[in-house]
């Protein structure tokens, strides 16, 4: 299975970025996945929000936007999948092309836009596949012309409740006018409590994260921290793509406008993570993104303040077998070290 992977591969990156994921999700669904044996290590083990997880590398949001394939990455190696961003009504997103690979950079630009299927199918996906193993968080947002917009993610949040392993907040896509927004402290603070609120009648109390943007001033982050803190959420995850980067890209797509990500996002997400783990004291659960593609990056971000670390557009590049090769990687530098356990590397550089 690898083999026709290995095969698959450049002809699929010969495609349109969009048209090529398409057909991945697609060959997903029809069981064409292949199936990555990574350690089951005590190293790699990690327990992070209440959750059990078998090794600290995820799939970030955006890859699965519909929650039709969170198992069969799962089979890759990840030790836990988040699928959306959902919205509650399907909306078509920005117009194509709207995905642009940066071969000379390791990096993608895209103005998706949360394009999705809407909040009925992306409910019937979930509902389907529970009692499976594995770890699946749900990735939830904002209609782009919706005129309430935390009423949104409330209505997200509910309707999927005891369906996900954990929320994550998505208030950071560049690609929605006017999200970003949500991001200030007065506004994130009534979204955070209202979905608080909410969560204290659900029977299933899931986990409830926020995703923050990387092109935060010193200000901002120390509010996003405070409020976070003080209404207490359980996470954030750093970061989502970002609007800068451009001069050092080689690349002649550099000139598209949407979120970057990728290999130039490494450095400044990692900055963010950091500081907000010295905020933070330690005392909230970071999950780190932004440029991972190895174990050594991955390392990094654990070393910076991550307890877990997600990635999605190395994949573009590197293919199928990426997480598996990571998990491997990243137990040998922890066993090298000395750790008995992730956790115990966790803010060390920090």
């Amino acid at each position: 299975m690898t083999g026709i992977y290995a095969l698959a591969g450049p002809l699929l990156r010969l495609l349109d970025p969009e048209t090529a994921h398409g057909l991945t999700v697609r060959a997903l669904k029809l069981g064409l996945a292949p199936r990555f044996t990574v350690p089951q290590s005590r190293v790699l083990q990690t327990s992070v929000f209440g959750l059990n997880f078998p090794n600290p590398v995820g799939l970030a949001a955006g890859f699965d936007k519909n929650a039709e394939v969170a198992d069969a990455m799962l089979c890759l190696g990840f030790g836990f999948a988040e699928t959306g961003t959902v919205t509650p009504v399907p909306q078509a997103g920005n117009p194509r092309p709207r995905i642009f690979r940066l071969r000379e950079d390791a990096a993608v630009i895209n103005r998706l836009g949360f394009n999705n299927q809407g909040l009925a199918a992306y409910k019937m996906r979930l509902a389907a596949r529970r009692g499976r193993p594995g770890i699946v968080g749900a990735n939830i947002g904002a209609n782009k012309d919706s005129a309430d917009r935390i009423a949104d993610y409330l209505s997200c949040f509910e309707a999927l409740a005891g369906l996900a392993d954990y929320f994550t907040v998505n208030v950071s896509s560049p690609n929605t006018p006017g999200l970003r927004g949500l991001q200030e402290r007065d506004m994130l603070q009534n979204l955070l409590t209202r979905l608080l609120a909410a969560r204290t009648r659900m029977t299933d109390k899931a986990p409830l994260l926020l995703k923050i943007a990387p092109d935060l001033d010193e200000q901002a982050l120390l509010d996003i921290v405070a409020v976070a803190m003080e209404v207490g959420i359980d996470g954030l995850i750093i970061s989502n793509t970002t609007i800068g980067g451009r001069d050092a890209l080689r690349s002649p797509h550099r000139v598209e406008q949407g979120g970057l990500s990728g290999r130039p996002l490494f450095a400044l997400s990692t900055r963010i993570l950091r500081e907000a783990y010295r905020l933070t004291g330690g005392k909230l659960a970071l999950i780190g993104v932004g440029g991972v593609s190895s174990g050594a990056d991955a390392y990094a971000k654990i070393r910076a303040g991550a307890s877990l670390v997600q990635l999605y557009s190395a994949m573009t590049f590197a293919g199928p077998d990426l997480a598996a090769n990571i998990v491997i990687e990243l137990g040998g530098l922890l066993e090298k070290d000395g750790f008995d356990n992730v956790s115990q590397a966790v803010g060390i550089d920090a």
